[in-house]
């Protein structure tokens, strides 16, 4: 979209690219947070592979996961797609600032790598909290340990930025 004058909506551009590193920010925050206060996010992981809290009369109990290893794994895969999140995100967001004042089609084929972040992002806090924290595990039965809310507000505004930075751009004459 062009202003008035001729020259593409740098405003527009603008905002989404910020946007994007808005998000990047947020996943570099919580990558930062899960390594260098390993323990206390770990005993989140813990419990919910665990499965120790949730309703004792539940039937699913069987999908638990006690070995520890595995704890750590599943714990340290999470913070490789947080800190891949996050690093996506940052690299898109500054391609399309880079690209702002770039004509429509330019722009719109710069916006891959922070779609690929941010899509990636949807999917850590979606598939692996939603889904598999929450209905797999059942950390929805959990009073301490449910992370499902958190996990549902973070993929919305993560959605929300995607279908916005989707948008294509045109130049009108």
């Amino acid at each position: 979209m062009k202003d008035s004058d001729g020259t593409p909506n740098v405003i527009l551009r603008l905002s989404k690219s910020f946007l994007v590193m808005a998000i990047a920010f947020f996943a570099t925050l919580v990558a930062f947070g899960n390594v260098t206060d390993y323990d206390s996010n770990f005993a989140f992981v813990q419990h919910v592979f665990s499965m120790d809290t949730i309703f004792p009369e539940a039937s699913i109990k069987y999908r638990a996961i006690d070995t520890p290893w595995m704890h750590h794994a599943g714990y340290l895969f999470i913070i490789l797609l947080e800190a891949l999140t996050a690093l996506l995100c940052w690299v898109g967001g500054f391609k399309l600032l880079a690209n702002r004042n770039a004509p429509a089609i330019e722009f719109n084929k710069s916006k891959g790598v922070a779609i690929a972040g941010l899509t990636l992002g949807f999917l850590t806090w979606q598939v692996g909290f939603m889904s598999m924290g929450g209905e797999w595990f059942g950390m929805w039965m959990s009073e301490s340990w449910n992370g499902v809310p958190s996990a549902f507000r973070i993929f919305m505004t993560m959605l929300g930025v995607l279908i916005y930075l989707a948008l294509p751009e045109t130049d009108l004459e």
